[in-house]
């Protein structure tokens, strides 16, 4: 493993990712590393180390996608290598891929939820622990970071309706684009009144075509209870597309395992094998 910028004592250890790449004569890279929100670094670097390298590139990290697609996909073509990230977005579920299989299909919006953490936090207030306590419990599953500002605020949500508006909508989007609002001001009792009542807060992403460009949010809302988003639980995923043939597709993510990411890492790589 290896820091970018670093030097390693070892005596011919690679200090770089492209000193990696042309020691391990690889083919295909896998790129791991931790959201960047401000500017997809260090993977848009080591994505695009690895396809001027000649090595295919897959990635589970949304940054490169937000930042970089439109030149990370054509270098890829120019080399003719893979660039691939399914992973990024509810995790190994084919969304990306999906619509490779619908050719001429014009997406004009969609809405969902896309973050696990606030999912947990919000219905466990409704069960009646406290912000922190629900908090606490989502770390505890593995689903939610020490520091779980990105969720909170909003910051992982809008960055996964980025990279669906940009790939999925090829109309290239910039954060401070995307209204957002996390769920830090919602109190518990505001959400058990809520449910009391019929309804259910969910931080909710949606995007739109207009006729001046996309319009996208990501912020929390009150959905009646007898909506699909409404029974949404847990680590569970939800995403309904709006197109031209189809009015409304939707797709459910129930409650993935940690493995599930790993899993679209795998279905990038076996894509790639497989030609």
């Amino acid at each position: 493993m290896f820091r970018r910028g670093s030097t390693d004592p070892r005596p011919g250890h690679p200090a770089n990712v492209r000193d990696w790449l042309s020691a391990a004569q690889a083919d295909v890279l896998f790129e791991a590393t931790s959201l960047n929100v401000e500017n997809g670094q260090p993977a848009v670097d080591h994505i695009r180390a690895a396809l001027t390298h000649g090595a295919h590139a897959i990635t589970a990290n949304k940054g490169p996608i937000v930042h970089a697609y439109r030149e990370l996909r054509d270098l890829a073509a120019k080399q003719g290598k893979r660039f691939l990230f399914e992973s990024t977005v509810m995790d190994g579920v084919p969304i990306f891929s999906l619509f490779d299989q619908l050719p001429a299909i014009h997406l004009q919006g969609f809405h969902g939820i896309l973050n696990s953490t606030t999912n947990v936090i919000l219905a466990e207030m409704e069960n009646g622990l406290t912000f922190d306590e629900a908090l606490q419990k989502a770390q505890a599953l593995g689903v939610a970071e020490t520091d779980a500002t990105h969720d909170i605020d909003g910051w992982d949500a809008a960055v996964k309706t980025a990279a669906l508006i940009t790939v999925l909508m090829d109309m290239p989007v910039k954060l401070d684009q995307i209204a957002r609002d996390g769920i830090r001001h919602l109190t518990p009792q505001a959400v058990r009144t809520a449910r009391r009542d019929g309804w259910a807060f969910k931080l909710i992403c949606r995007a739109k075509r207009t006729s001046n460009g996309v319009e996208a949010s990501v912020q929390p809302e009150k959905i009646l209870s007898t909506q699909p988003m409404a029974k949404i639980a847990g680590t569970s995923s939800y995403l309904y597309f709006e197109t031209d043939i189809f009015p409304g597709l939707a797709i459910t993510e129930e409650n993935p395992g940690l493995y599930a990411t790993a899993y679209g890492l795998l279905a990038d790589f076996v894509r790639i094998v497989g030609g």
